[in-house]
């Protein structure tokens, strides 16, 4: 089987090796002349972004970079990327690179033309209707890690820097008019990095399979995200160069951000506040937390994780299940408490305080309050 495609599902994706030279086309199609590529400080100097660079310039499109972003990306970073978008004159953006990169991107093209605070836009009920959408620049994504599946979401997750509070900002329009997966990108990912991304791919599927809402699309591709990370997740960390484990991972990736329009839940309402206190990695803070939510969802997920142990291959129904996630932890270096990650017990009553109000909390299938995320949190310790 060729890994190359062109889906639409949920927008345009041309999928495959080497595609990126295809960015081009894909600008003319978005309607986009003058690109303003947008990723992370890690990568602008790498030969990924060079090459890209050189694809846009080779077209006619400029050299046009912007790279002041942080790992969790803030409203400074924010205001500094639609400063330099009005400053040269771009008519869109390539958001390029992982979680950071392509969230940053995709609100800066959100945000130049808007007149109101980004907080305004908040996914708090019908708060999108207040942004003006007729001036919302064209998006093209170009993911370079396997794990957020920004590239195929309608919302970006964006830090305050005064609260240290996430927010998630969402918009139908900051839904990319092209995606373009290209997992020759992601061969250089280091070993931590592969790790961290993949399984917060895996953390998206397993809290959508859980989430109690009515999405029968959506669980059906969670339960065959999981078993593409736990088919070639490992693959892709003891091999960068292996072609088809990266693209089954960039897939995988694809498949938990689509699947999450079930819901989130416990694990991603407590990792977005640590995140935005201890600047943890996301999806490495969602691989330390799963273990404890899901021991806490068990009355509630047990019976339905029976069936996906089944279809996995893991043997011993829910408990088999608990079992692989913590031997895959385990087998990827990731770290067994939240302590290890620098959190502190002190720090618990504020990272409670943050998830109680994450719109993640939504999806749990158990009613999440302060006393049982308290309990979560000390748990994960």
């Amino acid at each position: 089987m060729t890994l190359t495609g062109n889906w639409s599902y949920p927008t345009t994706i041309k999928f495959g090796a080497g595609r990126i030279t295809e960015l081009p086309d894909a600008c003319a199609a978005a309607g986009i002349k003058r690109p303003l590529l947008v990723t992370d400080r890690g990568l602008a100097d790498l030969p990924i972004t060079a090459q890209t660079l050189d694809i846009m310039e080779a077209a006619g499109l400029g050299r046009g970079l912007f790279a002041d972003v942080d790992p969790n990306p803030n409203e400074k970073n924010l205001d500094a990327g639609v400063a330099a978008y009005k400053a040269g004159g771009h008519d869109g953006v390539i958001a390029f690179g992982g979680g950071s990169g392509l969230d940053l991107g995709k609100m800066v093209a959100f945000m130049a033309g808007q007149t109101r605070p980004v907080w305004d836009f908040e996914d708090i009920g019908d708060w999108w209707t207040r942004a003006d959408a007729d001036v919302i620049a064209p998006i093209i994504a170009v993911p370079t890690t396997a794990g957020t599946g920004s590239e195929v979401g309608r919302a970006s997750v964006i830090t305050n820097s005064e609260t240290h509070a996430k927010k998630i900002i969402f918009h139908p329009k900051v839904l990319p008019s092209v995606v373009i997966c290209d997992p020759e990108l992601t061969v250089g990912m280091p070993q931590f990095i592969t790790a961290g991304t993949g399984l917060d791919a895996f953390a998206h599927c397993v809290e959508a399979f859980s989430s109690p809402h009515y999405h029968p699309m959506s669980q059906g591709i969670a339960l065959e995200g999981m078993r593409l990370v736990k088919d070639y997740l490992p693959r892709a960390y003891a091999d960068g160069t292996d072609i088809e484990a990266r693209a089954q991972m960039m897939s995988a990736a694809m498949m938990g951000a689509t699947a999450f329009q079930k819901g989130l839940g416990a694990i991603h309402a407590m990792s977005h506040p640590i995140g935005a206190h201890f600047k943890t990695h996301h999806g490495t803070t969602n691989a330390v937390c799963m273990p404890a939510v899901l021991d806490f969802n068990a009355p509630a997920i047990a019976d339905r994780f029976e069936q996906a142990a089944a279809y996995l291959g893991i043997e011993g129904g829910f408990e088999g299940f608990k079992t692989f996630v913590q031997e895959l932890n385990d087998s990827l270096g990731i770290p067994k408490r939240l302590s290890d990650l620098g959190v502190t017990a002190e720090s618990i009553p504020e990272l409670v305080k943050g998830a109680i109000i994450d719109p993640s909390c939504g999806g749990n299938p158990i009613e999440l309050t302060e006393t049982n995320l308290t309990e979560l949190f000390n748990a994960a310790l």
